[in-house]
């Protein structure tokens, strides 16, 4: 584990994303990191049906997600707007 990545204990939902943020932090800077709802589906073999049960899978799995954001960032894996999405492929 990277101990100049940190993250926040917040974490939303977006109804529009369809997907939970949460947020890292490196050298004092502020990284928005997104998982869909697929994602969490994937990792935690649920059907997801509303925003308050993605939020809760996210808790129970929030270890190991933000170990797959950490290995993103580490990486320089960002997205256009700057941001880390974690993405789960079944593959």
């Amino acid at each position: 584990m990277n101990q100049s990545i940190l993250f926040t204990d917040i974490q939303h939902w977006d109804e529009a994303r369809q997907s939970v943020g949460f947020t890292a932090q490196q050298s004092g800077a502020l990284i928005e990191c997104w998982i869909d709802k697929g994602g969490l589906e994937a990792l935690s073999g649920m059907v997801i049906t509303s925003g308050q049960q993605a939020l809760q899978v996210f808790s129970s799995l929030r270890f190991d997600i933000e170990e797959l954001a950490e290995e993103l960032i580490e990486d320089d894996r960002y997205n256009e707007a700057g941001e880390i999405e974690v993405k789960i492929s079944l593959a």
